[in-house]
């Protein structure tokens, strides 16, 4: 059975970046990591690290992606959690098996790591992501 091993990040979702930094930064006072483009996500991450997980602040780059459908009717906020997991296709089946509703039934494989999304319908209204580091 796969295991999961932390809360990797919390995804908030942004319709201007350089205001958000400011904000999670300067007024919350956490500490600002990087900001990366991300363009097979049509997005710009800005991170937070905190403790073992981080805080990412995602903003759409383009308006056809599930981030900008998000803002465009939920405004700005919480737009997911990532649970990291020790193996992920094992995850994604045992989860299948019990009839959540999967986003992505194999998960997509990015540089040193693979993800999997779950559907809000199936998990009390929140979208979950799954995140395996592979490097």
């Amino acid at each position: 059975m796969a295991e999961f091993k932390k809360i990797n990040h919390v995804a908030i979702a942004v319709n201007n970046i350089d205001e958000a930094i400011t904000f999670w930064r300067d007024t919350l006072g956490l500490s600002f990591s990087h900001i990366e483009d991300v363009p097979s996500q049509k997005s710009k991450v800005a991170f937070f690290p905190v403790g073992e997980s981080e805080v990412e602040l995602v903003m759409p780059t383009s308006d056809d992606t599930g981030t900008a459908r998000f803002l465009a009717k939920n405004g700005p906020g919480m737009h997911h959690l990532c649970l990291e997991v020790d193996n992920i296709d094992e995850k994604l089946a045992e989860l299948k098996q019990k009839n959540v509703q999967l986003i992505n039934e194999t998960p997509l494989v990015l540089e040193g790591r693979k993800m999997a999304f779950l559907h809000p319908k199936s998990t009390q209204g929140v979208l979950i992501e799954l995140y395996e580091i592979t490097k």
